[in-house]
Formats: C-alpha cells, sequence, structure tokens
C-alpha cells in the first residue's frame, strides 16, 4: 500500500510571533521609561567634551602602575587581611545561621508531626524567620557604618558586618534547602523517639550536604568582594587603602590595588571551585 507525497510545506513570509513580541517588547519598554527617569539614567553625558577629557585624564593616571617594594608590601598585607576579614565574618555568620535555620526548619518539629504545630514551636520558628529577615534586610554597608561608630576604624567592623548580613542570608537559605529536599528518613527518625538533631544529623543532613556546601563556599566568594567594598567606610583591608589613593588622585597606586583584587577575585573563584569539587 503507497501513500501519496505530501505537499511541501512553504516557509511563512514572517514570524508569526512578531507581533505578540513587538506588544511585549513595548510593554516592557514604557514600563522601563519611569525607571530611568526616576533614577536620572543619562548615559550620554559619559560622551561629553568635559567628561571624555576628564575620563582621559584619570585613566592616564593609572600608568604607570605603582610598583614600589614597601607599597607592594602593603597592598599584599592589606589582601590578606581583606581574606581574614571575609572568612572570619562568614565563620561567625554560620554561628547565627545554623542554629537559626534549625529553628526555622519546620520538618524537625516533633509536634508538627501530628499535621498541626504546637503554638509555642510555632511562635519560635516565626520568631526565628523574622531574625532572619532582619539581619539581611540591611546591608552589610549599612552594618559597617553602625559598627565604625561603635568599635572604631579597622576590620573588626568589617567581620561583624558580614556576620550579620551574611547570618541572616545564609539562614534563610540553609532552612529552605533543608525543607526542600527529602524529609521522610528525618520524619521516620522522629516518629521513632530520635532527637532533633540526630533527625538532623542522620536524616536530613546527608541528603542536603552537597547543595548546603555549595552555597556556603559561594556566599565565602562574594564575602571577599563585600570586604573590599566594606573599606571604604574604614572597614580596613584592601578597600580602605584603595579609598585613600583614590582621595589623593594616586592613580597608580589604584590600579595597582585593582590587578591585585582582579586576582584575588579570580584566586578565589578557583579555589571555591575546587572545594564545591572536593566537598560535594
Amino acid at each position: 500500500m503507497t501513500t501519496a507525497a505530501l505537499p511541501a510545506r512553504t516557509a511563512p513570509a514572517r514570524d508569526p510571533a512578531w507581533l505578540p513580541r513587538l506588544f511585549w517588547t513595548g510593554t516592557g519598554l514604557v514600563l522601563l521609561w519611569p525607571l530611568l527617569v526616576a533614577t536620572e539614567f543619562r548615559p550620554w553625558v559619559m560622551f561629553e567634551e568635559q567628561s571624555l577629557r576628564v575620563s582621559g585624564q584619570f585613566i592616564a593616571s593609572f600608568f604607570p602602575p605603582a610598583h614600589s617594594a614597601e607599597f607592594l608590601t602593603m597592598v599584599l598585607k592589606e589582601t590578606w587581611r581583606t581574606v581574614a576579614m571575609a572568612t572570619a565574618g562568614v565563620a561567625l555568620a554560620l554561628l547565627i545561621a545554623v542554629p537559626l535555620a534549625l529553628l526555622s526548619t519546620r520538618v524537625l518539629s516533633v509536634s508538627a508531626l501530628s499535621g498541626r504545630m504546637a503554638h509555642g514551636p510555632f511562635w519560635l520558628r516565626q520568631f526565628a524567620r523574622w531574625l532572619l529577615i532582619v539581619l539581611r534586610s540591611i546591608p552589610e554597608l549599612v552594618w559597617a557604618l553602625v559598627f565604625v561608630r561603635v568599635v572604631g576604624l579597622g576590620p573588626t567592623a568589617g567581620v561583624l558586618a558580614i556576620a550579620l548580613t551574611y547570618g541572616g542570608m545564609l539562614g534563610k537559605v540553609y532552612g529552605e534547602i533543608l525543607e526542600s529536599g527529602e524529609t521522610h528518613a528525618t520524619e521516620a527518625l522522629l516518629r521513632n523517639g530520635a532527637g532533633r538533631l540526630q533527625a538532623f544529623f542522620y536524616g536530613l543532613l546527608p541528603a542536603s550536604a552537597a547543595e548546603l556546601t555549595s552555597y556556603t563556599v559561594y556566599r565565602w566568594e562574594c564575602a571577599i568582594r563585600s570586604s573590599v567594598i566594606l573599606g571604604f567606610v574604614g572597614a580596613g583591608g584592601l578597600g580602605q587603602q584603595m579609598d585613600n589613593s583614590m582621595k589623593m588622585f594616586n592613580g597608580g597606586e589604584v590600579a595597582t590595588m585593582l590587578l591585585v583584587f582582579m586576582a584575588l577575585v579570580a584566586l578565589a573563584d578557583r579555589v571555591s571551585a575546587w572545594l564545591r569539587k572536593v566537598l560535594g
């Protein structure tokens, strides 16, 4: 039995979805325009004659980068201080995040096994969640400004700022990871008399360890970038030295520190990838 050959279809002369795409593109531009007006977004100012002249003078001051032995020694010292600030901040953030994440995780509640959590555990869980919201809603830059006034200039303010903001971020994401994973083993352990920590270590943690580790290492990498920014408000490290050089219009020193910072971020990215591979 033979079948007749189907007639070849001709390609459409135009994209059949062009009208919806044009509509949504126009809608996006209409919605975006008030935002651009509110932010006074005027990129064409950068190409005016005076702006180009100032930019050219500023960029020209970057060459040659500062490379004296004394200056490079100081930069390496501040770079190490920046890494130490980020690492210590994340370590303290874990002390905040882990307990609050465990308190806010519904699956670790014994009373919730019956279907409805008791009033005491419910409000304790809500308090932990509200505290995490407060911690992460205040940027680390604001925390640094507060702690600079309390403890003075230096890395201590940066460590505390990273600890509080990243504690809120890590606790929030830890809780979501734990609740979105496989919970049958945890519930079985709790129903058979195991404690909450036992249920966590033998039920929840094995299934979520890789994801928790990956996110923690990623946050450490972000903390290194944040620690440089915090230096601009007096929290020490490489950022504070860069701020001093910019105020003195010393482009060569700024260029050297920018190169060191880019190398630092690249190294942190490689270490982060290696840790994810080893621990994941």
